[in-house]
């Protein structure tokens, strides 16, 4: 055996002429995903992200007023700027433009040493170039000096040198890019994710007037605001009733600002969002921690100091803070002291930026609730209720508990359970109605398959505690069946299921259905969508019959498309199915159920913030937001009769 093995050595020497150097840009475009964080939309959309914050930089640093974005018919998107210009002269070292090798090295750029730019987002030197190496074109043109200079390339490589195309008056710079398909297939840019980049900027750094048009449909929009993250704040509480105006701070260290508004709402949801250098942390980081251990810190402080809790143990804790809580949380600082968790920059691991924001945030609430005692109380009072909330959360738990099992030990009697017990390869449909139901279990491979009815009406858990939600029967049973527990219990590693399906009928009640599960899940088990285990059944709405043939379609224009191309003799019987009980469950299986034909829908969460302000919005008791949507949406919404 030992011969073998050095015989198989012998014959494939491992030799330096098998290490591979990767130049240029060739590291991009071997492992894209390294770069970008994905190749899917929202690695696609980061490119706009990465050349809109050159852009930005230019901005920061006080040289850009404007900003103007473009999404092109063709599929192009294009960022201009009024800042100084990408320098075109030549780098000695190289024997090339600037821009030329700003455009085609990594890590090449004016962001390191701190003297173009003290406080910079984007890649750092990467950004424009990766966006360079994945786009089939690009084209940039520079003015300076009442000169216009341009250079294109073709996937990141240059097709001429950089030459002047013509004067100008003023200094800019103009991308224009087309993302390689190669890569990111037929993906386009979404308009709206594209609009809540620019906003979140706009927000971030006041004074800077950004325009967006897309030449796709004529939409525009010009972005311009004041107030800085006090005005973005606002703005994620719109759909919400808050107990006060945003609350304040900011503390300068050396270089470092930090810059922190928060607000509370009457609702039961958490939404805070960090930014560093106009780089969305979603993972948080340092700056999240020190702002978490101030807040509970101030606020237990004051709530002793007003008699609210005695102290010996008889405190807030973090889980109460969150209740309603809306946060912003802005950090600037030098990009040569950034420290990212990955290149992807979701997560900031500056242990020094967590000490600044905690000062930052404990010397201003104690301010504020000196100055202002009665905001000081009302969210006092809030957090009481929440700790409140959770120890009667936590007391109706336990009787659960004793009576069976919110964990899963005694699973409910409702639950059609399937054989397989790797949640791997585990499914379980959530269906409503006794003869849908009925047909799902008679359809289903009870080998992975699992069922569990839910009565028609589902609590709105939008305004309600875990106490009540644990005491509504459908939810309790739901909660018992997914097996991973909820609240400070909530463990995912524990659930039973992988894919979990929502199956509704395609009629107003089932919409009306799908969204309150939606909404539970949404607020109370947010970590399994996030980890993609939430499902829609996408059932059929026709069957069409001629002669032997049969087809399904699933929405009217499909419908429209077999009609189409059915011979136009013999009879054409359509049936239009109002619910899944009137599926036999040969057709259930078939359409909706079977793995080899049947159609789901993956629910994630793109945009936390979209999901959370329409569901307060839909869900919430404030009208007038609810009236505004119904009246906006009212022309493109359809009756189901």
């Amino acid at each position: 055996m030992v011969k073998n093995i050095k015989d198989q050595a012998g014959a494939s020497e491992y030799t330096a002429d098998h290490i591979q150097v990767l130049e240029g840009l060739d590291p991009v475009k071997k492992r894209p995903g390294m770069y970008i964080g994905s190749t899917d939309t929202l690695g696609f959309h980061r490119l706009l992200a990465e050349v809109m914050d050159n852009s930005v930089d230019e901005a920061l640093a006080g040289f850009a007023k404007n900003i103007w974005v473009t999404l092109h018919g063709d599929g192009k998107a294009s960022v201009r700027d009024d800042g100084r210009g990408i320098p075109i002269d030549i780098m000695p070292q190289f024997k090339k433009s600037a821009l030329e090798i700003v455009m085609t090295k990594l890590h090449a750029g004016a962001k390191f040493d701190g003297r173009a730019y003290k406080v910079s987002g984007g890649l750092h030197g990467v950004g424009v170039s990766v966006v360079n190496a994945l786009s089939e074109h690009l084209r940039v043109e520079v003015t300076r000096g009442g000169k216009v200079f341009c250079q294109e390339y073709k996937k990141g490589e240059p097709l001429a040198e950089v030459k002047q195309i013509g004067t100008a008056e003023g200094n800019g710079t103009l991308t224009i890019f087309f993302p390689d398909k190669k890569v990111f297939g037929n993906l386009s840019f979404d308009y709206k994710t594209v609009e809540q980049t620019i906003r979140e900027r706009a927000y971030l750094i006041g004074g800077i007037t950004f325009y967006l048009l897309d030449e796709r449909t004529n939409a525009k929009k010009t972005f311009y605001f004041e107030g800085g993250i006090r005005s973005l704040t606002s703005h994620l509480n719109r759909s919400k009733k808050a107990l006060t105006a945003p609350i304040y701070m900011t503390r300068t260290e050396g270089n470092d600002t930090a810059e922190v508004a928060l607000q509370y709402n009457d609702g039961f949801s958490e939404n805070i969002h960090s930014f560093v250098n106009v780089i969305n942390t979603v993972d948080g980081g340092t700056h999240v921690t020190g702002f978490r251990a101030a807040l509970t810190r101030a606020i237990n402080d004051y709530a002793q100091k007003i008699g609210a809790v005695k102290g010996d143990g008889d405190t807030l804790i973090g889980e109460d803070m969150r209740e309603g809580l809306t946060a912003v949380i802005f950090v600037r600082m030098p990009q040569d002291k950034i420290l990212f968790e990955s290149q992807t920059k979701a997560k900031l691991n500056n242990p020094e930026i967590q000490s600044l924001v905690t000062t930052c945030v404990k010397a201003g609430l104690d301010t504020y609730f000196e100055e202002n005692p009665h905001d000081g109380r009302r969210i006092i009072e809030k957090l009481l209720l929440a700790a409140k909330a959770r120890l009667a959360a936590r007391a109706a738990k336990d009787a659960v508990l004793r009576k069976g099992a919110l964990e899963g030990m005694t699973l409910p009697g409702k639950l059609a359970d399937c054989q397989e017990r790797n949640p791997a390869f585990s499914e379980l449909f959530i269906a409503e109605g006794d003869s849908a139901v009925g047909s799902a279990k008679q359809a289903r491979d009870r080998a992975f398959q699992a069922i569990l009815p839910v009565g028609g009406k589902i609590l709105n858990t939008e305004r309600v505690a875990l106490d009540k939600i644990i005491e509504f029967e459908d939810l309790k049973n739901l909660i018992i069946a997914l097996g991973a527990g909820i609240g400070e219990t909530l463990n995912l590693d524990k659930l039973r299921y992988h894919r979990i399906i929502i199956m509704s009928d395609a009629d107003v009640d089932g919409k009306h259905i799908e969204a309150l599960l939606l909404t539970f899940f949404f607020r109370y088990l947010p970590g399994l969508i996030e980890k993609g285990y939430l499902y829609r059944a996408h059932p059929p709405l026709y069957k069409i019959n001629q002669g032997k043939t049969v087809l399904w379609a699933y929405d009217e224009p499909e419908k429209a498309e077999i009609l189409a191309r059915l011979p136009k003799e013999g009879n054409i019987i359509i049936q239009r199915y109002k619910g899944l009980g009137e599926m036999n469950p040969d057709q259930l299986w078939e359409t909706t159920m079977n793995p080899e034909y049947r159609t789901l829908k993956q629910l994630t969460i793109a945009d936390a913030e979209k999901a959370d302000q329409v569901f307060s919005m839909l869900m919430g008791d404030e009208v007038p937001p609810r009236k505004h949507f119904i009246q906006t949406h009212a022309k493109s919404a359809t009756l189901d009769v």
